[in-house]
């Protein structure tokens, strides 16, 4: 995998800021997508009281949506929990199950917030500008916004609005289910990114690639490390 600008990890949370805001000229708000063949769920969980990171990557058969690769790792977390700094905590366990990986996804769906976020750089747009992979936000919370109740059926979305720009959506993926927040991450529009969020969405709230990258992160599941 080829990674654009790699930085260090190890830094403060004021040094991490100015990344964010070097970085994030970087993201492409705009459809720059191939073939979609294989989509990926990104997500991080915490062991030994947060010490250590455990990220998972679960890249599944597009669209029949079946498990074909799990990539996992394990490192020392060296980063705190600071609100709008997730990635600097998740992605050096994240960067190294990506290459453990024995093909690339097309697409990744991060755990996270894309460009919903106060300085526009959420995980997913970090994720994105660092591999060059398109990617999407998906989010169980709202980080920053406004918006209005979101129609009771599947589909129905309400823009997210910060300072009256359009950041994000609030996006109803299962009736009489509370909504998730979807934003671009990177190389991918907004509108886009709601499709393959929903498409990507069974019977369940969230997308299978989130509900599978967290059943490994979490430890639920640990069998078949690999390629399926």
């Amino acid at each position: 995998m080829q990674v654009t600008g790699m930085h260090a990890w190890q830094v403060t949370p004021e040094e991490a800021i100015e990344i964010q805001k070097q970085l994030r000229h970087q993201v492409i708000l705009r459809d720059d997508l191939g073939e979609i063949n294989h989509v990926a769920g990104v997500d991080a969980g915490f062991q030994n009281e947060g010490k250590v990171t455990h990220a998972a990557i679960a890249v599944l058969e597009f669209p029949l949506l079946a498990l074909r690769e799990v990539a996992i790792a394990r490192c020392r977390t060296s980063f705190p929990y600071v609100p709008g700094l997730l990635s600097f905590r998740e992605l050096p366990a994240v960067m190294q199950a990506m290459d453990k990986l024995t093909r690339l996804p097309d697409l990744l769906l991060c755990d996270g917030q894309g460009y919903a976020h106060p300085r526009r750089f959420g995980i997913a747009c970090h994720l994105g500008v660092l591999t060059g992979i398109p990617t999407i936000g998906v989010g169980k919370t709202r980080l920053t916004g406004q918006h209005q109740p979101v129609v009771n059926q599947r589909g129905a979305w309400q823009p997210l609005l910060d300072d009256k720009e359009t950041i994000g959506a609030v996006l109803r993926t299962r009736v009489d289910v509370k909504p998730i927040y979807v934003s671009a991450g990177h190389r991918i529009t907004l509108e886009t990114a709601i499709a393959y969020v929903l498409r990507c969405t069974t019977c369940y709230k969230l997308p299978e690639t989130t509900r599978m990258a967290h059943k490994y992160a979490s430890g639920t599941l640990e069998a078949h490390i690999g390629l399926l």
